[in-house]
């Protein structure tokens, strides 16, 4: 039996199912917003709801947009022959941030991860194949993190891609392995990037 009210209890189940929020974390959120005045509460909830109806993924990379295609793709001074292509929606705004890249994103939605059951038809690994076919890509970086799971998808997409004879490249060894493109300074990231090396 919940030691909360149901309506408390509820709202800290919701919390707790964001990665990387334990129960105690949840517990805590939740007290803190029982703490704020009704017209802040309010705001809060018109800005999930706004979130939630205004938002949705370009039809192209995969970026997160109001529009489709994103801003991103639509730029007609990005350099449409060059696709990097990282993970998550984050890693990709890590190096938007660099202000180094000019060229445009492919989002996989996750990793290779045969353990966890994570097989190429669950990310995004034919869409690219597909939009490679429709355009005169020139290179592609893989900007995935230097882990197992990343290696994993970089030696699958280098294996997958080669016959393409599109020149693969992947960040640079700036990156320690173990560590996540969105926890990188922007140092680091620019390094990786401009040392970036072929597959």
């Amino acid at each position: 039996m919940s030691k909360f009210p149901s309506s408390i209890q509820n709202l800290i189940s919701e919390f707790n199912k964001l990665p990387g929020i334990g129960p105690k974390t949840s517990e805590r959120l939740v007290f803190s917003l029982l703490k704020r005045d009704p017209e802040e509460l309010s705001g809060f909830a018109r800005a999930l709801e706004g979130m939630k109806n205004s938002t949705n993924f370009c039809g192209i990379c995969g970026n997160i947009s109001e529009k489709n295609p994103c801003a991103i793709c639509s730029d007609p001074k990005r350099d449409k022959t060059t696709i990097c292509v990282v993970a998550e929606i984050f890693d990709l705004m890590a190096i938007e941030n660099t202000r180094e890249y000019n060229g445009v994103y492919h989002v996989l939605g996750g990793y290779l991860n045969p353990l966890e059951g994570v097989a190429p038809e669950d990310i995004k690994i034919r869409e690219l194949v597909e939009r490679l076919k429709k355009n005169s890509t020139k290179e592609i970086i893989l900007a995935l993190n230097p882990d197992l799971e990343g290696e994993s998808t970089v030696i699958y997409l280098g294996k997958l891609l080669k016959p393409t004879n599109i020149k693969i490249t992947r960040l640079a060894r700036g990156l320690p392995m173990g560590s996540n493109l969105e926890y990188a300074d922007e140092v680091t990231l620019s390094n990786a990037l401009n040392g970036r090396g072929e597959i």
